[in-house]
């Protein structure tokens, strides 16, 4: 497996196949992740989106599966597409077979709260999720040329252990304005890492030909209902009151650009066969809270 992007999705991923005796490397941007993940045993290769240096091509070449979670830059999209001849001339004589593209739920845009399946045509409403949504297009086209497996999975948003509703809390600071603007929606689809990892693990079992997959869970609930639960977690779990200030709500007026809508996971659950491990946030953030040290 060759992870371009291994960020917080790509790396957790990357640590579980490692676990079962994969052979991983792949991209990060910086020298202290390089590091970072070296000590878990696994090879990085430094790549800036902004500048990408295309000799990296000739490793990619070499491995048979292919994640791609690079987020499009404002500018001009996708950053690996850009150069797309010449990644479809080098991959064409590798040796892979897989390949699989991380977008966002965001590319439906506004339904009204209504719920959307992955039949349901995309409507992006911000710039960025249009960037995803030709990404999209882009990955699944290349895969087609080459013949191998695609896949997008749409994730909703997401979180796990040191990226949570709790870890926010702990570190009390203010919401950034894009947080303020999903704090205003009624319904905010969102999935657990290992549950990414698990759909992940299930697309390579069962390749298929330009699929796309929405990966959420089966509770799309508002985020101020997250953080309430996350705040009696911790107040349970360490008997601490913490200052809740910083994270007061928007008026429900001050309606998302990214539109209201209700995720659907069903078409990951009849044709990949993921059974959730955290089909709501609550056993999620339970799970999270657990496994923590005393923050206090």
């Amino acid at each position: 497996m060759f992870v371009l992007g291994m960020g917080f999705v790509g790396g957790f991923f990357a640590e579980k196949l490692k676990e079962a005796d994969w052979v991983v490397s792949g991209t990060c941007r910086s020298d202290s992740k390089k590091k970072d993940m070296e000590k878990k045993g696994l090879d990085l290769h430094l790549f800036s989106a902004d500048s990408p240096e295309w000799r990296l091509l000739e490793t990619v070449k070499d491995y048979t599966h292919l994640l791609v979670s690079i987020p499009p830059l404002a500018d001009f999209g996708d950053p690996i597409l850009r150069n797309v001849e010449l990644i479809r001339d080098k991959l064409s004589s590798g040796n892979l077979q897989w390949l699989c593209y991380l977008s966002s739920t965001s590319v439906y845009g506004d339904y009204g709260g209504a719920w959307v399946t992955e039949d349901h045509p995309p409507n992006p409403k911000t710039q960025s999720a249009k960037l995803r949504l030709a990404a999209e297009e882009g990955w699944l086209s290349l895969g087609s040329d080459l013949g191998v497996s695609t896949q997008v999975l749409r994730l909703g948003g997401i979180y796990g252990p040191g990226r949570s509703a709790i870890d926010t809390l702990l570190k009390q600071q203010h919401l950034s304005e894009s947080q303020l603007r999903r704090a205003s929606r009624r319904f905010t689809s969102r999935v657990h890492v290992e549950d990414i990892c698990q759909a992940l693990q299930a697309s390579i079992e069962k390749p298929s030909s330009s699929k796309i997959y929405n990966i959420v869970d089966d509770d799309p609930a508002p985020r101020e209902e997250v953080f309430q639960y996350a705040l009696e977690l911790i107040e349970k779990r360490w008997k601490r009151k913490i200052e809740t200030k910083p994270f007061l709500y928007e008026s429900r007026e001050e309606s998302s650009l990214r539109g209201e809508k209700r995720v659907s996971n069903q078409h990951m659950k009849n044709k990949l066969g993921v059974e959730l491990l955290h089909p709501s946030y609550k056993s999620g953030l339970q799970s999270i809270v657990e496994k923590m040290d005393n923050p206090f």
